[in-house]
């Protein structure tokens, strides 16, 4: 069943990309947590991320540990935090999350509203510090 990450990926819903190889891509999540909240997935469609084949589940998180690393560099934080929940959206995912404080990474907490220009500088902000 294709997801909203699916066409994400096809190109038919537009987002704010930062990184993106044959296997994976990461964005910015458009209801964030924080500036530069952002969402790495596989583009295999996979609703579950302890399913994932070994050598690929070792090469996901390699991938998000260079984005984590990137978003340290242009956000103001202390971490970045990671959350794996995988109930919202049938797709395995990996919420890159810059945080201060445990309670940053509250998913029950109001979402801040960026404007398309800020998420847009954000993502390049980001991808220059990769």
């Amino acid at each position: 069943m294709s997801s909203i990450f699916s066409k994400i990926i096809s190109g038919e819903i537009p987002s704010y990309k930062i990184a993106e190889n044959e296997d994976f891509l990461a964005f910015l999540d458009i209801n964030p947590l924080a500036k530069g909240h952002t969402l790495v997935i596989p583009k295999k469609e996979s609703d579950y991320i302890f399913e994932m084949e070994n050598d690929e589940y070792s090469k996901f998180w390699l991938f998000a540990k260079n984005i984590a690393k990137a978003l340290r560099k242009t956000q103001a934080c202390k971490r970045i935090g990671v959350a794996v929940i995988g109930l919202e959206v049938a797709h395995t995912h990996i919420h890159l999350v810059p945080i201060n404080a445990v309670y940053d990474i509250d998913f029950s907490k109001p979402k801040l509203k960026l404007s398309p220009e800020e998420l847009s500088k954000i993502a390049k902000d980001i991808k220059a510090a990769l």
